[in-house]
């Protein structure tokens, strides 16, 4: 950067900011708080030493991840990104079984109306007594299934769930 303003690595670090700066770039003098939460998880050393093994072209998007990694292990300290991952593919997991749940309420809900509309048309119960004894069993397991299934806790997971602080907060 030199002359003018040091970038906000070089405030930080109480030195002079040459030219060359390799943060300079990266780490502008407006937004202190980026270098600051870098720096305290990672070093500047070792920061320094990342970007100088990179092309040119690689740095930027680099120091993007370091920051966002870096605001993750704020967040998390042992986990860091993998943690925030890990809870939202939980989350993504439940969400599937609670559809899958209520994709089969609703196939069973359909089945219970269907034998109603068959007798609607008494055409179609002539010389078909298998299948409404069918038909009744199927109708009862489906109700079964419906009054046994955990979708009311299912329903409640999803509230509560929605309920929690944002995992990413103001990144």
């Amino acid at each position: 950067m030199g002359g003018n303003s040091p970038c906000a690595s070089c405030k930080l670090l109480r030195r002079r900011c040459a030219k060359d700066c390799i943060f300079a770039p990266y780490f502008p003098s407006d937004d202190p708080h980026k270098f600051a939460i870098v720096h305290k998880v990672f070093g500047a050393s070792n920061v320094s030493k990342m970007l100088q093994e990179l092309p040119l072209q690689q740095r930027a998007d680099a120091v993007s991840s370091l920051v966002y990694e870096a605001n993750a292990r704020m967040r998390d300290p042992v986990y860091g990104c993998v943690g925030a991952i890990s809870y939202l593919q939980n989350q993504v997991s439940q969400l599937q079984m609670q559809l899958a749940v209520a994709q089969a309420e609703i196939v069973c809900i359909q089945m219970q109306q269907e034998p109603i509309m068959v007798e609607a048309n008494p055409q179609m119960v002539l010389g078909q007594a298998d299948d409404d004894d069918q038909a009744f069993l199927l109708q009862n397991q489906c109700f079964n299934f419906a009054n046994n299934n955990a979708s009311s806790s299912a329903y409640v997971n999803i509230h509560e769930s929605l309920k929690r602080e944002s995992i990413f907060g103001d990144i």
